[in-house]
């Protein structure tokens, strides 16, 4: 099978599309032949090996497996003989390191789940990640009906997911993106965008309920202005300036001078791929409540230059890889 592979750590140019053995699914295993792929920031990390702590994961030297990509969505091809919940010719999707490839195996009771029949392969190729990471913070900030949120960073892919997902969930959601971006973030249905380059979301005399920031680029004081005093901020991203640990740094700096505050902080927040959770997002989607927003689409020989242009940090939503 082909499969985009990378021997060293760097640019997108270490990366090659090469023939490779067709693995066998181990017994609790399940192997899918890939429809559709979609790219992360995170995938940019491993590719480069920076900030150098992605490398505790990835490799220290060179990349342990070789192997990019995560999000994935396609057919069932194969299944071991300990498999119960899935079988040959059914539609997954789902989450696995290395689906930049025709096949990617995944085990049974991690992240992998029916496809619903009304969602393309492209959109549940893009949900990973990028829709987990926007459910679970929204979550973890504690969104109910009603509540005021807001998006910081709204345009990329867990942005565009946040604000569909806050809405479907009864929020009032606003949005805070680049100037290019203000119509597709009301087009998802925030019921207020602002333009980060006309006014500051800290300094417009409005509090919110629960503020997730992607973009990071905010400190403590700037956030506390903008909290109601029950409020909690939960912090996904931040500047990536540090080599060794990236936007780390700045998000435990968060933390620590938020500690002796009422508020609910949390910074650093991570998600983790949940098949209940990818579910949850797809039936939202069948419902109509929830779209991929999809920027641009590359076939598996060009993922060195989806990775180019995912590296440029001007994705509009999410970039999909269509493998078949």
């Amino acid at each position: 099978m082909k499969a985009i592979t990378q021997s060293e750590f760097g640019p997108p140019d270490v990366l090659e599309l090469r023939d490779v053995e067709k693995p066998e699914p181990a017994e609790d295993e399940v192997l899918v032949r890939v429809h559709a792929a979609s790219v992360n920031v995170f995938d940019w990390h491993i590719m480069t090996g920076v900030p150098y702590l992605a490398r505790i994961g990835a490799g220290l030297r060179r990349p342990k497996t070789g192997r990019l990509g995560v999000d994935f969505a396609g057919v069932v091809d194969s299944v071991g003989a300990k498999v119960t919940t899935f079988e040959p010719g059914q539609a997954v999707f789902g989450g696995r390191s290395g689906s930049f490839a025709e096949c990617v195996q995944v085990r049974e009771e991690r992240a992998i789940a029916l496809k619903p029949e009304g969602v393309s392969f492209e959109d549940a190729a893009a949900i990973g990640i990028a829709g987990v990471t926007a459910l679970q913070g929204l979550r973890k900030g504690g969104v109910e009906p009603g509540k005021r949120v807001l998006v910081n960073g709204a345009s990329g892919g867990a942005g565009t997911f946040a604000i569909q997902i806050a809405k479907a969930l009864g929020a009032d959601v606003t949005g805070v993106c680049s100037p290019r971006n203000v119509e597709q973030a009301g087009t998802l249905g925030a019921d207020h965008v602002i333009d980060y380059t006309q006014k500051d979301f800290t300094q417009n005399g409005r509090r919110y309920d629960l503020m997730l920031d992607i973009a990071g680029n905010r400190s403590w004081p700037e956030y506390r202005r903008a909290l109601s005093d029950d409020g909690s901020l939960v912090v996904v991203g931040g500047p990536k300036k540090n080599r060794w640990i990236g936007p780390l740094g700045a998000m435990l700096a968060v933390r620590l001078r938020a500690a002796r505050n009422s508020r609910t902080v949390v910074s650093p927040f991570m998600a983790n791929l949940d098949a209940g959770d990818l579910r949850e997002i797809a039936e939202l989607m069948e419902a109509g409540e929830v779209r991929a927003a999809i920027d641009r689409r590359y076939p598996l020989e060009e993922v060195p230059e989806a990775m180019r242009y995912i590296g440029e940090g001007h994705a509009r939503g999410k970039i999909v890889i269509n493998v078949i």
